[in-house]
């Protein structure tokens, strides 16, 4: 089994909203920055939205203010609430694990090295 796994995937069309979940192993959550990043078919995978351990979060100007991320450390599951979808936002959605309790890894992908098997999402124009 992955060591986190990510769900709540799906075809919604433009307007709609989604909430993605990934479960991650006990006190991961609580202790390590965690970020939310996707790929596109034929496009490099981008960042959209980390959390630190305190529950700060921050999130890429193409999706700020429509995506929100947050966790719950006590069921160790980090969330990615998405409103507003537009087709643009289609892709393969993962959640990653930093090595540190502080988002210094920004939305760089190389500098996470634990990932999900991803979810996809397609919005409908």
């Amino acid at each position: 089994l992955a060591p986190l796994r990510e769900s709540g995937g799906g075809s919604v069309p433009e307007g709609g909203s989604l909430r993605l979940s990934c479960v991650a192993p006990p006190g991961v959550i609580g202790t390590y920055c965690m970020a939310w990043f996707r790929q596109a078919p034929g496009k490099e995978r981008e960042g959209v939205a980390v959390v630190d351990s305190e529950g700060n979060t921050n999130a890429e100007d193409y999706v700020k203010g429509r995506f929100f991320a947050s966790k719950d450390d006590v069921n160790n599951i980090l969330y990615l609430e998405m409103t507003k979808l537009k087709a643009e936002d289609t892709a393969v959605y993962y959640c990653a694990q930093f090595e540190e309790p502080e988002c210094t890894g920004g939305f760089r992908a190389s500098s996470y090295g634990i990932w999900g098997q991803g979810t996809p999402v397609t919005v409908s124009s």
